[in-house]
């Protein structure tokens, strides 16, 4: 939900995704919230030599999670 909030005050797209990744957010969801923020990568390729993201996506990614810690570090 606060990706969510947070996403739409930058005027970014989101979209919820269940991950069956194997990242640390999945080890912990058993005993706290978690969420990840996933960036485009061109042509959808990844986890190979080909996959590339645009440096805007990057950018949008990293002040997406700043404004989450931001938000989260008022309510501490």
């Amino acid at each position: 939900d606060l990706v969510e909030s947070e996403a739409k005050e930058l005027g970014l797209s989101n979209v919820r995704m269940p991950s069956g990744a194997g990242h640390d957010a999945g080890l912990l969801s058993h005993s706290y919230p978690t969420s990840m923020i996933f960036v485009p990568s061109i042509e959808g390729r990844s986890h190979s030599p080909e996959e590339m993201t645009r440096e805007k996506d990057i950018e949008n990614g990293a002040n997406l999670l700043l404004n989450c810690i931001l938000t989260l570090s008022q309510t501490c």
